[in-house]
């Protein structure tokens, strides 16, 4: 079994990569949330326990980007903020469980094991990415890149970052705080309406493909697709 342990604590680190080691389980670490993601693609783990408080990206973002980019590693969230609302948050970004510190090692073991378990029996097909779509738009995992037909969008990087968070909800609101948090990850230099600005230079390069972004006042932002699709 191979397990990415993204935490910052160096003793935690070690402690369980002699822990786990010992039971069979090959355990690469990572401690900084802004190279988790590629640690994450280039080891392709089983599954990975992730620690919610991380520096320079937070354990959130690091799933949110994950899950836009198609990887469906199953997650565990290891945090000392045991407070349900961290727990939904959790979840809803795409965590498959969920464990407050301080665990039983033997429960972490236990979990990490019927999280590859489910992967496994899963259906063949369940892990594989699948593209995204919004009218003619469709994101494709595997080269991250939107397109409109053949033709390849010429979007930033901050604009491609919102338009997948946003392409993963096709038709639902997500909220200006969680594009911030998507768009300008730990970058707390920036200034709030910053979003604003990436939404504007987005609608712009949207005219013609017949989606549509939308502002709800109170919600957030919104894809919308045109019914014969432009």
């Amino acid at each position: 079994m191979k397990l990415l342990l993204v935490e910052d604590d160096p003793t935690m680190q070690t402690t369980l990569q002699r822990t786990l080691g010992r039971r069979q389980i090959d355990v690469r670490v990572c401690g900084d949330g802004a190279q988790a993601l590629a640690q994450w693609r280039a080891l392709d783990p089983d599954v990975v326990a992730l620690d919610l408080s991380l520096p320079n990206l937070d354990g959130l973002q690091v799933l949110a980007q994950a899950r836009a980019a198609g990887l469906r590693t199953p997650v565990l969230l290891l945090t000392a903020r045991g407070t349900v609302g961290d727990r939904v948050m959790g979840l809803n970004a795409g965590a498959d469980d969920y464990l407050p510190k301080p665990f039983d090692l033997d429960e972490l073991e236990a979990r990490l094991r019927a999280l590859r378990r489910r992967r496994q029996d899963a259906p063949a097909d369940e892990g594989v990415p699948t593209p995204l779509e919004v009218g003619v738009l469709r994101f494709e995992p595997d080269s991250g890149a939107i397109y409109r037909g053949a033709d390849v969008l010429e979007l930033t990087p901050r604009e491609l970052a919102l338009m997948q968070a946003l392409m993963a909800r096709p038709g639902h609101a997500v909220s200006k705080e969680r594009l911030f948090e998507l768009v300008f990850p730990g970058e707390a230099e920036v200034q709030y309406e910053a979003i604003e600005v990436v939404v504007y230079r987005l609608r712009k390069k949207l005219a013609g493909t017949g989606t549509t972004l939308v502002t709800l006042r109170g919600l957030g932002y919104l894809l919308k697709a045109a019914p014969d699709g432009g």
